[in-house]
């Protein structure tokens, strides 16, 4: 065995890695764009990674690929009719479109009936409120569903000829369980109104089957994949009391976990990982696209507004920014918009306010943080990763703001590296031992995070209440 291929398709674009199976060094590398939109039809993730499939290089590898492997997106519903042609576009993780009806399904069950139903409470981001959306709004496309798969298992399908899934996948729906290891089908019965086929869950180190002709690895071994935050683990290799703080188109905090987390407030998604473990997560909607927002407002581009950022006081001279510019998922305020306090006329300064920027971002991140911490986890270190992640002036800032060291490990494409990994530990049967590297390390300094930790919780319990 010599090359495995690990591909991340993402909310943003599709990314393929060909990866030597024995050191985890990176041997070719492409993406292909995604729309940028909330629903989209799910050819488009075919099509793109067919485009970064072959830019790679991956179609000319031939035999000397052992295996391959996919993780993708959460949530995202892709609902099928029995010829296998989607009824209506893809509804991704970010449409909020079915919002009311998280509330409506939350209301119904109440939060510990879903946390012992499936260990998560519904929100905008699940499948299953996309389901109860669609019979809802649209009857007659809903009718005609035969089958529900996710993004990963669409690519899967695309690749091998059949829709699969993994745990971690499958444990984002709402209707699969990760500490029961199943369906929850009448879950469907009662929010969808029928049971659809459901794609085969296959255990993470499984082979998901072989992949077919017309990719260039004919008979190379499919891997099971995996959701885009358990691959990121893997490709990390996440060990207890680490928590990885991801900083992309959304902001994600999540962490490895021998035994289940249960939170019936509902913040905590207990999603299972690729290891056969449990990956506790909390997802927010707003990450580096709020200093992209910010930089666009400041006419400046995303340099100058970290060098602004640095220039400022740290403290950003009493600006407290709450970062809800698209609405959020955790805390759960879809229809949220964002908020600057405690403006003056001495600080309102572009300095001031690109700073305010990074620490709203990180005190969302933070507070993610403190749930996990008072849902039992013990971090000692945050795993910093993620676009976000290469502004100098949030990585300064984040150990003083989370209050634990922060390591920020060096800038791969951890979500593609993961699914490398995965592709390898199905062909050979054993789990690679690929090393991390770390770029930087910082500690707290000081006690001015906590002052803007708590002007930051009074801001936001004024606001929302919460």
């Amino acid at each position: 065995m010599s090359t495995v291929i690990g591909v991340d398709s993402s909310t943003q674009s599709c990314k393929v890695l060909a990866v030597d199976a024995q050191s985890g060094e990176v041997i070719s590398s492409a993406a292909a764009a995604h729309p940028d939109r909330t629903s989209v039809h799910p050819e488009v993730w075919t099509s793109a990674l067919r485009e970064a499939w072959q830019a790679a290089g991956a179609d000319r590898l031939g035999g000397s690929v052992a295996a391959a492997s996919v993780a993708a997106q959460q949530h995202g519903m892709v609902a099928l009719d029995s010829s296998g042609t989607p009824v209506y576009d893809a509804l991704l993780w970010n449409d909020t479109r079915s919002a009311a009806d998280a509330e409506r399904l939350r209301d119904e069950l109440g939060p510990e009936g879903w946390v012992d139903a499936v260990n998560l409470v519904p929100v905008a981001s699940f499948t299953i409120t996309k389901l109860a959306w669609l019979a809802r709004n649209e009857p007659e496309a809903a009718t005609r569903v035969a089958q529900v798969v996710l993004p990963h298992d669409w690519l899967n399908g695309a690749l091998g000829g059949e829709f699969t899934t993994d745990r971690s996948d499958a444990s984002g729906t709402g209707y699969y369980s990760a500490v029961t290891n199943g369906y929850r089908t009448h879950l469907l019965e009662r929010f969808f109104g029928r049971v659809p086929q459901l794609p085969r869950v296959v255990p993470s180190y499984e082979q998901a089957g072989s992949v077919r002709n017309g990719w260039g690895i004919d008979g190379a071994v499919l891997g099971a994949g995996a959701g885009d935050n358990a691959a990121a683990a893997l490709g990390l290799g996440v060990q207890a009391g680490e928590i990885v703080v991801s900083i992309g188109t959304s902001g994600t905090v999540f962490t490895t976990t021998p035994s289940a987390v249960r939170d019936t407030g509902g913040a905590v998604a207990g999603f299972a990982d690729a290891t056969g473990n449990h990956l506790p997560l909390l997802a927010m909607l707003n990450s580096a696209r709020v200093m992209a927002a910010t930089a666009s407002m400041l006419d400046v581009d995303l340099p100058t507004l970290d060098s602004l950022a640095l220039d400022a006081d740290r403290e950003a001279g009493g600006l407290t920014f709450l970062p809800y510019l698209d609405g959020e998922r955790s805390p759960n305020l879809p229809h949220a918009t964002g908020s600057l306090t405690g403006l003056s006329r001495s600080n309102m300064t572009p300095q001031n306010l690109a700073r305010a920027s990074v620490l709203g971002v990180l005190n969302s991140l933070a507070d993610a943080i403190d749930i996990l911490k008072q849902s039992g986890v013990a971090p000692d270190k945050v795993l910093l990763i993620g676009g976000g992640s290469k502004s100098r002036a949030l990585r300064q800032a984040a150990a003083s703001i989370f209050g634990v060291p922060v390591e920020v490990p060096t800038t791969k494409e951890y979500v593609a590296l993961g699914a490398a990994k995965q592709a390898a530990w199905a062909a050979s049967g054993t789990f690679p031992d690929w090393q991390r590297s770390v770029e930087a390390a910082y500690e707290p300094e000081g006690d001015w995070g906590a002052q803007v930790r708590g002007r930051y919780i009074d801001a936001r319990k004024n606001v929302y209440g919460v």
